[in-house]
């Protein structure tokens, strides 16, 4: 799931619980063939049945919120599978090739689910291992290795397997078995960062959208007259002095760096600031003569780059649809930046026969 739809979730279970109401958690925990979402994606069910966020277009939600009435109502959890292609079964209609399992569970106060909740709020790093078939129980495992709670009877190797997903973005939720259990591995882990150096008027659409779809996003510019609440609500703004970049940003192993200052200098510090740091993706807009021109004032004042960080670099960025608009342009670059950040190839989706939801290893981002 997304940043935003897990901030979706959070917000109704605080709801539900101020207000002393009972609700169900609905989660895809198994995805065969195709399907809509992948494994992770989650439905919050009020005792009312109405619910919130989406397991599928719209066509799996009451038949999942059924079942979920009957969860809250003996506050025993189920798994229950639905296949998307057999409507003699379910009745639902959907016409998709594929099949999903979903664990439905009451919404609890138990202490591994409180903490677990916790640390989705401040988007820390954990795992919360739900036993599905051959034990009971969950155990959460946090990015150091210390463990909360407990699986019967204890599984051997579960904290190796649940830190091994944690190891290498994109952090994907999943099913495992161990032995003879099978788990169900739900991650935690900070969003992606954005961070563009220039709050022009093309950066505005860029940056709401992709904070609508996730990401943790920082507006850089000297200019602070642009860096306001109204334009980028919700996102963090950086004003720099110019000359001192270094000073104000520090780009990580998940931030995907966009230089798009539309001012040669700025650029130019900015270029450098990314290529110094450990920022996976360095996007800087215009035209492949103006990066390459980019690249000589930086020679010249004693910085050359070299292969593994020139290789980190997109110029010109963004996918090839034919982009003009800010609009337009905001689609091309995020969609690029998905694509690598997820290891797909970013090419046409027609004709593919194998799953959506399996990345291209051929065409995959480099991972740290």
């Amino acid at each position: 799931m997304s940043r935003r739809e897990t901030e979706r979730i959070l917000e109704v279970i605080r709801d539900v619980r101020a207000r002393g109401q009972r609700a169900a958690l609905a989660t895809v925990v198994r995805v065969r063939g195709s399907a809509y979402r992948r494994e992770g994606a989650q439905l919050i069910v009020r005792e009312d049945g109405t619910h919130e966020c989406l397991l599928s277009g719209g066509c799996l939600e009451p038949a999942v919120a059924a079942t979920a009435a009957r969860v809250i109502a003996t506050g025993e959890p189920a798994l229950v599978p639905y296949d998307l292609q057999d409507d003699s079964v379910w009745g639902l209609g959907i016409g998709c090739s594929g099949a999903v399992d979903v664990y439905i569970e009451p919404l609890s106060d138990e202490p591994v689910m409180r903490v677990w909740l916790d640390l989705l709020e401040r988007a820390e790093a954990a795992v919360l291992v739900t036993s599905l078939a051959g034990a009971t129980g969950r155990q959460l495992i946090r990015a150091d290795g210390s463990t909360l709670g407990q699986l019967t009877p204890a599984v051997t190797g579960i904290v190796e397997a649940a830190l091994e997903r944690l190891k290498t973005p994109p952090h994907y939720s999943g099913t495992e078995t161990i032995g003879e259990v099978e788990l169900y591995f739900a991650l935690s882990a900070p969003p992606p960062h954005l961070l563009l150096f220039g709050a022009g008027h093309d950066a505005v659409p860029l940056a709401r959208a992709a904070w609508d779809t996730g990401f943790a996003v920082t507006i850089a510019d000297t200019r602070e007259a642009f860096l306001t609440a109204e334009r980028f609500p919700g996102m963090t703004t950086v004003p720099m002095e110019p000359g001192e970049f270094s000073n104000a940003v520090t780009p990580g192993p998940r931030t995907f760096v966009v230089v798009m200052n539309h001012h040669i200098e700025r650029d130019r510090e900015s270029l450098r600031l990314a290529l110094e740091s450990d920022a996976p993706y360095v996007g800087v807009l215009g035209p492949r003569s103006r990066f390459e021109k980019l690249l000589a004032a930086l020679q010249e004042e004693g910085f050359t780059p070299g292969t593994a960080a020139l290789a980190r670099v997109r110029s010109p960025i963004g996918l090839a649809v034919g982009a003009e608009t800010p609009e337009e342009i905001a689609v091309s670059i995020l969609g690029e930046i998905l694509a690598l950040e997820r290891g797909f190839e970013g090419g046409f989706l027609n004709g593919r026969v194998t799953s959506l939801h399996s990345p291209v290893p051929s065409r995959a981002m480099a991972r740290s």
